[in-house]
């Protein structure tokens, strides 16, 4: 579980995202980031049950991304998030499958997939959609899936990709560019000991998906 004071700290920095409060409160920041890697450290062993592939003994630390933001090519010049961000993956920063915890005040949640795969990924899930749709829409269309998750749509061709048959039925899954699963999570549930009970349920929900994708980019 999360402390009160750790949900706050990222909500004060959406208030105050520039360096002269983030220095005066960088020590609320150091304990807001403990907090924050404790939960971590306790979701690594369990929810490498789930998916054997993902190590018990990952360090919490490089599971936790950056609060610093890379504003040299953005119009927003903010320099923080303004959210945790967790990503859980066989690979430190490697664009690949996994699992993904959001921690924002009013907009947390978790996801399972692979957010906007490189050309080669791509076109490797694509075939193994099409070739598979039957696997894929099981998955998706699973019972706990559709009550818990929504699979992302907004990254998606206008049109129907190279080599496909636009008239196909299966059409609208094989134009998507991202291959992520979310479900929300409510702030309160954080401040409750039984989070990463909840946590875990819902990353083995979508574990499937994960898999699927996974074993897509290795063929």
């Amino acid at each position: 579980m999360l402390k009160k004071e750790s949900l706050q700290f990222i909500q004060d920095v959406a208030e105050n995202n520039n360096r002269e409060w983030f220095a005066e409160n960088k020590a609320v920041y150091e304990d807001a980031k403990a907090d924050v890697l404790a939960l971590v450290g306790q979701i690594i062993p369990e929810l490498a049950k789930v998916d054997p592939v993902l190590s018990a003994e990952a360090d919490p630390k490089k599971c936790l991304l950056r609060i610093y933001r890379d504003v040299r090519f953005s119009k927003n010049k903010d320099p923080y998030k303004n959210n945790f961000g967790i990503w859980f993956s066989s690979k430190k920063g490697g664009n690949e499958p996994g699992y993904y915890l959001h921690i924002q005040p009013g907009k947390s949640f978790v996801a399972g997939g692979y957010w906007m795969p490189e050309p080669v990924h791509l076109k490797l899930i694509r075939q193994e959609i099409d070739y598979n749709i039957g696997d894929f829409k099981e998955i998706i269309e699973e019972k706990n899936f559709k009550k818990h998750f929504k699979l992302g749509v907004d990254n998606a061709l206008k049109n129907a990709p190279k080599g496909y048959d636009p008239n196909d039925p299966n059409i609208e899954l094989l134009k998507l560019k991202s291959f992520e699963a979310t479900m929300r999570i409510d702030d309160e549930a954080f401040l409750k000991p039984a989070i990463v009970d909840k946590l875990i349920t819902s990353f083995k929900t979508v574990q499937p998906l994960v898999a699927f994708l996974r074993n897509a980019i290795s063929q």
